[in-house]
């Protein structure tokens, strides 16, 4: 994948279109040191570094938020950032300690890939991975690809989602002479926020360099909120009150640490993880109950390596390994309801190799292997500590015909499934059937005009996700019976860009996707037997989605120093449930409505104005109308919800020492809104920050 790292005091502009003009160029430009082979180019310029091959260009729909663009976001997670791309729908339960989980083109969270640093973040329990986790502090760029990333040269688990997420974090750049980075932030804000975080980048020689990170978050969670509810059908007010979230605090600690390598025509890197959390869980607001006492705690580890090196002008090499551990621990005291404390430890090994050949200067093939091993164990009363075993082999292509490139790929996976007991002596409890199934791609972009930006692109992708450990082993709720939950997507879409070296405009980009998806043997909890009160998980439901996505930015200068960044996104998508019911009843109220929580309509707008060294940046969401269930009853429905958020940023310099200054202000005009029924959401809220950067 090309990386493009690109920061100018004026504003982000887009750097492709100049790359292109001067490798096309017979006069390359004297800032340029180039070295070249048949897969693997190196340049260096004064405002930015690539890394890549020719073969790397985005064949594949994607969107990035990077840079001096992310960092100036009113956004405090990673789920704060990805709310902007389209096609996205976030879950999104309130506050700074709510659980945030991501659904991509309506397909499930269950289908999104999430990859830090380039290796997957897992959770075989339950297959959702929490992105109010994962703070901006130390992100540089964030990525979405419906698909898959357009460099096959990959693992085979980037192959294994119907959409992924690419976070990638800092990387220690030095300024000549320079030997250390010292980088310190301080927060604080609305609901008691403290926020600090520290960043230190030691370079030991000109091939090794180090940097440790750390952060802590602490606050009440309590925050003002308007509760009104109008009984179905009329206008007579069941409830119109004020209140105070409760049972909303968290703190958290997260420490990371890094060595960076670079060899001979190759890099590596080593990633040292911890995070620490104990939270409340406010719970939904039902029965005219406002404050609930479930509490979480969560401890994560995990080391992760990459080795990347070309072994001869043909043929590199890419080796990924990891090892994490995840602790959970639920408890519930209240006992009028059932008191539980339940923990959760789960381990997980990985390791990946991936070969790259070029067969010509135009024609590579990659052969991707990679094994995971996960286990899970808990004090649930007769849980069977499940084992998994997974195996992948990814065998891809990428052809580059000039106004034509082209990937294809196949992947095999293999599952086997254990079971340990323990003391436990039931014969009923099994493991799951071992799974062996085969799934393609196919990409292709087409540029029809040599002299302009102009491409069209389409692509086709099966692939499934497999049942969770608490899909098929859950006590008195799991099934072992369950098939993988398939998908089927379908992409046909455009890209054009322009620059612009005199006038206001400097740089428009333009793209659409319209796409098709099906999702198969959804798996969903439903009644078991006559008791309405014990579940079973089946494969169980079928959904068609149609939507359309659209993305267009520009960067302005309309006065001399002042420029205005601005991204538009808009979202359409009619996500069907068709599943055939047993009972005629929920067949007639549920088959063809629209997906719980999935709005026909829904689009953001990010703007930057940047003048010397003072920065405004504005960003606003709006969700339109949808229902919390199939059943599009009036009962079921949920109003639309937008925000407006505004930060205000100045950078000053007191000798070599750099700061920053911001405020933020989160839901400008204090709408009461809930992403999900019940859970409702903060009004207008502050934060300040400090930064300091020597």
């Amino acid at each position: 994948m090309v990386v493009i790292c690109l920061q100018i005091a004026t504003g982000r502009i887009y750097a492709q279109n100049y790359l292109d003009s001067l490798l096309q160029s017979p006069k390359k430009s004297n800032h340029i040191q180039s070295a070249t082979d048949s897969t693997a180019m190196f340049l260096l310029l004064d405002e930015f570094i690539v890394y890549g091959s020719p073969l790397m260009k985005e064949v594949i729909p994607v969107q990035k938020l990077s840079g001096e663009q992310l960092k100036n976001l009113s956004s405090f997670s990673v789920a704060d950032a990805i709310r902007y791309f389209s096609g996205v729908q976030l879950k999104d339960y309130g506050g700074i300690g709510g659980l945030k989980t991501i659904n991509i083109r309506s397909m499930g969270t269950h289908h999104v890939g999430v990859f830090y640093d380039g290796i997957q973040l897992g959770n075989a329990q339950n297959g959702q991975i929490d992105l109010g986790k994962f703070s901006l502090e130390n992100i540089e760029e964030v990525s979405l690809y419906s698909g898959q990333k357009s460099n096959i040269f990959q693992s085979g688990k980037d192959f294994g989602s119907s959409a992924t997420i690419y976070l990638r974090s800092r990387t220690p750049r030095f300024n000549k002479g320079q030997q250390y980075n010292l980088r310190a932030t301080i927060k604080g804000g609305s609901f008691d926020l403290i926020n600090s975080s520290l960043l230190y980048e030691y370079k030991i020689n000109n091939n090794l360099s180090a940097s440790i990170n750390g952060e802590y978050i602490y606050s009440s969670g309590k925050y003002k909120y308007r509760y009104k509810r109008i009984f179905p059908g009329t206008k007579e007010v069941m409830y119109d009150t004020t209140a105070v979230r409760e049972n909303g605090d968290i703190y958290s600690v997260r420490v990371e640490a890094g060595l960076f390598g670079s060899i001979p025509k190759g890099y590596w890197r080593m990633k040292t993880y911890f995070y620490d959390s104990g939270r409340g869980i406010p719970g939904a607001i039902v029965n005219n109950k406002w404050k609930n006492s479930q509490r979480q705690w969560d401890c994560s580890f995990f080391v992760q390596g990459v080795f990347q090196k070309t072994i001869t002008p043909k043929y590199d090499i890419l080796a990924n390994a990891k090892y994490a551990y995840d602790y959970m621990r639920y408890l519930n005291p209240d006992t009028t309801l059932m008191f539980i404390d339940n923990t959760f430890k789960q381990q997980e090994t990985y390791i990946s190799v991936a070969n790259r050949y070029a067969i010509t200067n135009k024609w590579d093939i990659v052969l991707s292997t990679d094994f995971q091993h996960n286990t899970l164990i808990s004090n649930l009363a007769g849980f069977a500590y499940p084992k998994r075993l997974t195996s992948l082999i990814a065998l891809a292509s990428a052809v580059d015909l000039g106004n034509i490139k082209a990937q294809g790929s196949i992947l095999a996976t293999f599952v086997n499934e254990q079971i340990y007991l323990g003391n436990i002596t039931n014969d009923s409890i099994k493991a799951a059937p071992n799974k062996r199934e085969f799934t393609p791609a196919f990409f292709v972009s087409y540029k029809p005009f040599k002299n302009r930006n102009f491409n069209i692109r389409a692509f086709y992708k099966h692939i499934f996700r497999m049942p969770t450990f608490n899909d098929l082993y859950y006590t008195d709720i799991g099934n072992i019976n369950l098939k993988p939950e398939f998908t089927h997507q379908y992409n046909i879409g455009f890209q054009y860009s322009k620059s612009y070296e005199k006038g206001i405009l400097k740089q428009w980009e333009f793209q659409a996707d319209g796409y098709f998806n099906q999702v198969t043997d959804k798996i969903v909890a439903i009644p078991k037997g006559s008791g309405q009160y014990r579940w079973m998980m089946m494969n169980y439901g079928y959904a068609e989605i149609r939507g359309l996505d659209v993305v267009t930015s520009t960067v302005l200068e309309p006065y001399q120093d002042l420029f205005l960044n601005l991204k538009l996104t808009y979202t359409y998508q009619k996500a069907q449930d068709l599943t055939n019911r047993k009972s005629d009843i929920l067949q007639n109220s549920t088959y063809g409505g629209q997906v719980a929580y999935i709005p026909w309509h829904s689009s953001s707008v990010i703007a930057s104005f940047t003048y010397k060294l003072w920065q405004m940046n504005y960003s606003f969401i709006y969700v339109g109308k949808r229902y919390h269930s199939s059943a599009n009853t009036p009962m079921e429905y949920e109003q639309p919800w937008y925000t407006n958020d505004i930060t205000i940023i100045r950078k000053f310099s007191i000798g070599k020492i750099n700061l920053r200054a911001g405020l933020e202000i989160n839901n400008l005009f204090s709408q009461d809104y809930e992403v999900v029924l019940n859970y409702p959401m903060p009004k207008r809220n502050y934060k300040l920050s400090l930064t300091v950067e020597i």
